[in-house]
């Protein structure tokens, strides 16, 4: 079982760069092209990520539940990775990870809301008194 999962990892690489050439060769876009911009939309993906990381774990972490927030952020990791990796087949698999409806909240780019500013005693009236110390 373990010699079956090794050759599959290490063929999977040149299985793909085999399919990149023939899919560049086919619609006659040169290979490095494929390569460079799907690498590129993988930065970008990671970068994007790695931005918006902290405050989905925060939010993460002031919820009940851990495994939305986290998967969401794996899932959009593995996909950038994914995309750096050379190869149309990898790609692919990137695209789908994104398509994934796993977090509907908002778009890529837009902001997770983040209860991280948000007091515990928002449903409560408090009272006191109030005063102005100039």
């Amino acid at each position: 079982m373990r010699f079956l999962m090794l050759a599959i990892v290490l063929i999977f690489p040149l299985v793909d760069l085999a399919v990149t050439a023939r899919f560049a060769r086919w619609t006659g876009v040169p290979m490095w092209m494929w390569l460079v911009g799907s690498a590129l939309a993988g930065v970008w993906v990671l970068a994007n990520e790695r931005v918006q990381f902290r405050s989905r774990a925060l939010a993460a972490f002031r919820r009940d539940s851990l495994l939305r927030g986290l998967l969401d952020s794996g899932r959009r990791v593995l996909a950038g990775v994914l995309l750096i990796a050379p190869g149309v087949l990898s790609d692919v698999l990137a695209l789908l990870l994104l398509l994934l409806p796993i977090n509907q909240r908002g778009g890529f780019g837009d902001p997770q809301p983040v209860a991280a500013g948000r007091s515990p005693y928002r449903d409560r009236a408090l009272d006191g008194e109030y005063r102005r110390l100039d």
